[in-house]
């Protein structure tokens, strides 16, 4: 992690690359003029270049005249101050637009809208506002029982006043209704129920407003507040704080881990400074959102989350690049035209790849998951693009000043960058490609056993106990569920439609009433057509049994069309949605994937090893996810109450951003590998070259995004901990486990089957992929790594033959060194 440029060091820069250089290389000016010819959509080449001229920001960068570019890298490098003062101008717009982004979101987002549960929850909230309760008052007798005359008259007094309050309808208590439900066992508490009207903003508001005016003592009764709306809007101010105190953390953790991974403290400020770019561009985004659809609060750890780490590997990637150019003598032009080329391409490619992972949560129904997708698309493009037009014209700006402030260099000999990492990843390759199957099997079957716990894995929605157990609606509700009988708010409630006699109702609740899960049946209400029946479970709102019911309540025969809601029953609906849309999920993000992959390398089976080992690297995640949040583990240590199960959206959530930077980091290996299997024809000699120079990139980059989803693992939500925790779990073994002992494993395995292709797919690969570096030269005959290019006549054909003589003695002192 120390030397990130030696973990990366680019070979095969010849021709093109070459070329460009002037100044320091001692190019012809004529060859300088070849420039970017490549053609490529980042290559900075085609048929549209032009001479960059006296009059041009980036002749100040003393590209000098005769170097021509054209392309993408004419368009982010022609005005670059220009382009940075546009980008600081947005930036300060989507500060403003995104100020209040937070207000805007919701905390909820878990049920299916189009479920049979959503639409009784809504009829019954335009036909019985007292059914769906979402404010409750735990009152508090002290000593005395509730049945006291002093204590029974506040509580009816406390009642009329929240009727009579703007904003609130379906008033109730248990001194008006006389419901045991709403009585405590011991008798020395009982529940006033009432429902705050309007979507989660206004009712939020609402709170804000009637909380002072009712917590606290009152004669002879003392209140505290709970209830979903309590709980929703507690949710969303503590994870406002706790995001800000995530931010506070991982920023200056951040940028010491880049002073330390850059040296210089100029460079470690580049990627700071494109994360913020992507974080606030997605609040702008999401604020939008908002006036058209319904976003969840979460989302916003997200943005912060994937807006550092993914800014920081593009950013990496990009100026590590930038850097050696300059080592080798190019100048910022030409250093910036070579970057784009190379390492430009595979951050788009990466970016692409992430994007397809976290877009496969759009073809859920829950709000909650879509609105990962809107934040983390958004963050994505906007981190690649910062990182494509902003950061380009950033190092043409600075140019070797890029490497100022290098506090590495007080620790190093003579000033010289050492090599020593790259090396130590090149021996640990040729250690696991020695002894491959052992590495392959070991690993698998590691990985496996660390995943077993998942199979006991229990859904269940997310509650109050997400929140801090001292967290006033925590106590409240749980007070409710070990003091008062039959899960009062849990319960689950049977809409019926259609005209009806009373014996009819009657008939239908003793049917509901003898089902073997029931405590009671309490109802109907009867309006016009309309009806209800509250019906309690015998357990827990949200078990087992309880879910079973709702089945059976469904199923129950009726003379009018009936609709179960309730706790249970959205749990029940959630799942199924889940359950019906996952095949197409993961076909989808598979069959991009596997397409993708395929442009890059050219070939059939290294997409399918991708994506398999991806997900493989995902089992400690859940097994640890079960093992820790479901059972209870470490809860002590990491400080939250286990509900006995993970809320259902949760798994789809991890696995699409897990995987999706799983990728981030395969196509880095993959494309280095790819690279160097072109240039020597060597399989194996490919793969251990291409860990050595990303190895150090990759754990570098896996160890700072890990910092920043540990920092968002400090969240006292049991969600917000849990998603944190466990991606910076699975992004730590991804980069330090698999891409480092599996891939190279399975590679050495498969040999060099590994990069076959049909014949119309490789045609197909020849036109239209991807990759990184210069048009590949052909793999030498036999496996031959040491077989030379033909070497043009005259000078320019002597260097070329001696700097390829050079690349293949490196190549030998690599090889000794890996050997020990």
């Amino acid at each position: 992690m120390t030397d990130v440029k030696s973990a990366g060091e680019d070979r095969g820069r010849g021709g093109d690359d070459r070329a460009t250089r002037v100044g320091g290389s001692g190019a012809d000016p004529a060859d300088a003029s070849r420039g970017d010819g490549g053609g490529d959509a980042l290559s900075g080449g085609g048929g549209d270049a032009s001479t960059v001229g006296a009059g041009d920001d980036t002749s100040k960068t003393g590209a000098g005249d005769g170097v021509r570019i054209g392309g993408w890298t004419r368009f982010v490098t022609a005005r670059p101050r220009l382009s940075l003062l546009v980008a600081l101008l947005i930036t300060a717009l989507a500060v403003v637009a995104g100020s209040d982004v937070a207000d805007r979101l919701g905390s909820g987002g878990w049920e299916d809208p189009a479920a049979q549960s959503a639409y009784a929850t809504k009829a019954l909230e335009r036909e019985f506002p007292a059914s769906q309760p979402n404010l409750l008052l735990l009152v508090d007798s002290g000593g005395t029982s509730v049945e006291d005359p002093a204590v029974a008259a506040e509580a009816k007094r406390l009642a009329a006043r929240l009727a009579a309050e703007r904003g609130v309808t379906g008033v109730g208590s248990y001194w008006q209704s006389g419901s045991p439900a709403l009585k405590a066992k011991d008798g020395h508490e009982a529940l006033l129920a009432a429902r705050i009207t309007g979507d989660e903003k206004t009712a939020g508001e609402t709170l804000d407003r009637l909380a002072p005016a009712y917590r606290g003592k009152h004669g002879p009764v003392e209140v505290e507040i709970g209830g979903p709306v309590a709980v929703r809007h507690e949710m969303q101010t503590t994870i406002r704080e706790d995001l800000t105190r995530a931010e506070l953390i991982a920023l200056p953790v951040t940028l010491v881990l880049l002073v330390m991974v850059f040296g210089s403290a100029v460079a470690a400020l580049l990627p700071l400074g494109v994360g913020i770019i992507a974080i606030l561009g997605t609040n702008a985004v999401l604020r939008g959102l908002t006036e058209f659809t319904d976003v969840s609060v979460f989302a916003m750890n997200l943005t912060t989350a994937l807006g550092l780490g993914l800014a920081i590997d593009y950013a990496l990637f990009i100026v590590r690049r930038f850097r050696e150019e300059l080592d080798s003598g190019s100048v910022p032009l030409a250093a910036v035209a070579t970057t784009l080329r190379t390492a430009g391409r595979t951050v788009l490619f990466s970016a692409l790849t992430v994007a397809v992972s976290l877009a496969a949560m759009l073809l859920f129904p829950q709000y909650f998951l879509r609105s990962f997708a809107y934040s983390g698309i958004a963050v994505v493009l906007l981190a690649a693009s910062a990182a494509l037009i902003l950061l380009p014209a950033a190092l043409i700006l600075l140019g070797p000043r890029v490497n100022s402030l290098d506090l590495r260099r007080l620790f190093r000999r003579g000033g010289q960058r050492t090599t020593g990492g790259g090396a130590a990843w090149g021996r640990m390759a040729s250690l696991v490609m020695r002894r491959a199957p052992l590495f392959a099997v070991a690993t698998t079957v590691g990985l496996i056993v660390l995943g077993l716990p998942f199979l006991g894995v229990k859904f269940g929605t997310a509650d109050d106990r997400q929140l801090p157990s001292d967290a006033e609606s925590h106590v409240v509700q749980q007070h409710i569920r070990d003091g008062f009988p039959g899960s009062p708010g849990g319960g689950l409630e049977v809409l019926a439609e259609g005209p009806a006699t009373e014996t009819q109702y009657a008939q239908y609740k003793a049917r509901i009433a003898a089902l073997p899960e029931v405590l009671r049946v309490d109802g109907p209400l009867v309006q016009d057509d309309s009806a209800y029946f509250t019906v309690l479970p015998k357990g827990e709102a949200v078990d087992e049994e309880a879910q079973h019911l709702v089945g059976e309540l469904r199923a129950t025969k009726a003379p009018f069309a009936t609709s179960v809601t309730g706790t249970a029953a959205v749990l029940v609906d959630s799942k199924h949605a889940i359950a019906d849309r996952l095949p197409w999920a993961a076909a989808f993000i598979a069959v991009v994937t596997l397409f993708l992959v395929f442009l890059l390398t050219g070939s059939v089976l290294i997409p399918v090893q991708a994506v398999l080992l991806n997900a493989l690297s995902l089992t400690a995640m859940f097994g640890a996810v079960v093992w820790v949040f479901q059972d209870g583990h470490l809860s002590g240590l990491l400080d939250f109450t286990s509900p006995g199960s993970i809320e259902t959206t949760l798994p789809v959530l991890m696995f699409c951003v897990a995987f999706g930077l799983s990728m981030d980091y395969g196509v880095f290996l993959l494309s280095r590998i790819k690279e160097e299997y072109d240039h020597t024809g060597d399989h194996r000699e490919a793969v251990r070259s291409g860990l050595q120079r990303t190895g150090g990139l990759i754990t570098a980059a896996a160890v700072i995004l890990a910092v920043v989803m540990v920092a968002i693992g400090t969240s006292r939500v049991t969600n917000t901990k849990m998603l944190g925790l466990g991606i910076a779990l699975a992004v730590l073994m991804d980069a330090m486990v698999v891409r480092s002992l599996l891939v190279p494993a399975v590679m050495r395995l498969t040999g060099r089957a590994t990069w076959w292709a049909p014949g119309p797919l490789r045609r197909f690969h020849d036109r239209f992929g991807l990759s990184e570096g210069e048009s590949p030269a052909e793999p030498a005959p036999n496996g031959d790594a040491h077989a030379r290019r033909t070497e043009p006549d005259g000078p320019a054909g002597r260097r070329d033959g001696e700097e390829e003589r050079g690349r293949e003695e490196g190549r030998d002192r690599d090889k000794a060194e890996a050997r020990g």
